[in-house]
């Protein structure tokens, strides 16, 4: 099995395509955003919180998302979601990060009595990732070609379902319809209300609104139901991704492609296990793994991989050697090395890639392919010529930090 330093998996460029904003922020920041905003909280140091929140390790997915009630109580402040989306951009950076796409819920920070309207709350994002990157690109390194440009794009997430214990005030209203309507069909309005604000928001101001996505539980609540929205999102040349086979079967990750036309899917980890099955209408499900396996590697949809998170939040999963990531491998898909929570999962991507290789037998060539994925599948803000002849630059800084390295001839 062949070896890379860290020094070399830190100084390649690499990518994010699955990062959640509320679950990545700095714990001083997040500190100093709670004192401001006095959000009570178990602690106010970071030892503290590392302890009683923010853990190495989880009992389940319940403990794991304890912590976000906390975060999108701190980012429900227009000043807080700049300042979170620079510093994690200029984190990023830090680790040869060279493109990332951050996901969160807008109607999560939304309080119309405070400013925070759907588009306040995308300007703001906007401007703290905006300007980390005219920084970076305006940089030495940069200009004279040492290093490749920054690039991000941001993903509105749609949620499956919602309560009334920590939201935003902008869920008030679609409470009250519970109480005489079904909800799913109240869940469905306010991901269709998302989802047309951020095409609208994209077209009109710009902003790199990238993609939509699908969060939340899971189980109960399959992409299927939310077809109608992709639909909408489709129409609107808006990319597409979804949380799909991270808590339910397969038969998830196959509603995502063939009825929400999803580019990209999150996780995917129970895309092999026979036993997550429950479509009755599926009698031989081996065939059925096999030929959606097939399906999925052969139209190149490209799984976002999460292995710590997967590690804290899924009991199933005794060790790294255990995860399906060795199968997303051997069958040759198209896979890209992600953190999902910088924060929560306490990772970088630097410290995912290295997971990676560590414990999977990964040649060079098969890295690279990895590393070229999360360019080549990212849903880059402009024309696909631009995209293409930036990743082509990407992957030729990869070869030479490789030289540099002693990896290449």
């Amino acid at each position: 099995m062949m070896k890379y330093t860290e020094a070399f998996i830190k100084e390649m460029p690499k990518s994010d395509l699955h990062l959640h904003l509320d679950g990545s922020l700095r714990i001083p920041t997040l500190i100093e955003m709670a004192k401001k905003s006095h959000i009570k909280m178990p602690s106010y140091t970071e030892e503290g919180l590392r302890e009683l929140v923010f853990k190495k390790s989880y009992q389940n997915l319940g403990e794991y998302l304890h912590g976000f009630q906390y975060t999108c109580a701190a980012l429900r402040d227009l000043e807080n979601i700049e300042r979170a989306s620079y510093e994690l951009a200029i984190d990023n950076q830090k680790e040869n990060v060279s493109y990332i796409e951050v996901r969160f819920a807008p109607q999560l920070m939304m309080d119309t009595e405070k400013g925070l309207t759907m588009e306040t709350v995308m300007e703001a994002a906007y401007k703290g990732f905006e300007r980390a990157k005219k920084e970076y690109n305006n940089s030495p390194e940069v200009i004279s070609g040492e290093k490749p440009e920054f690039n991000y794009g941001i993903i509105s997430c749609a949620m499956r379902k919602f309560g009334p214990k920590g939201y935003s005030p902008y869920y008030t209203n679609f409470f009250k319809m519970m109480e005489f309507s079904k909800e799913m069909e109240v869940i469905k309005e306010a991901a269709l209300q998302m989802v047309k604000a951020s095409v609208k928001i994209r077209d009109e101001k710009n902003i790199p609104i990238v993609s939509i996505d699908l969060a939340g539980q899971e189980d109960g609540y399959p992409p299927g139901k939310f077809k109608d929205i992709y639909a909408y999102a489709h129409k609107n040349f808006m990319h597409k991704t979804v949380h799909a086979g991270e808590a339910y079967g397969a038969e998830s990750i196959f509603q995502a492609i063939t009825e929400c036309y999803a580019d990209r899917i999150g996780h995917g980890y129970y895309l092999f296990d026979e036993n997550k099955i429950s479509d009755t209408n599926v009698t031989d499900r081996k065939k059925y793994l096999s030929e959606l396996i097939s399906f999925v590697a052969d139209k190149r949809t490209t799984i976002e991989v999460c292995l710590t998170s997967n590690l804290q939040t899924n009991p199933e999963i005794k060790s790294i050697e255990d995860h399906n990531f060795k199968h997303m491998l051997a069958n040759r898909m198209s896979v890209t090395i992600c953190t999902d929570n910088r924060l929560v999962s306490d990772t970088t991507v630097s410290k995912e890639f290295q997971l990676a290789v560590d414990n999977f037998d990964i040649s060079l060539k098969h890295l690279k392919d990895v590393v070229a994925y999360g360019f080549k599948k990212s849903f880059y803000h402009g024309q696909y010529i631009e995209k293409r002849n930036w990743a082509k630059k990407v992957m030729m800084h990869f070869d030479k930090v490789a030289k540099k390295h002693g990896l290449l001839e």
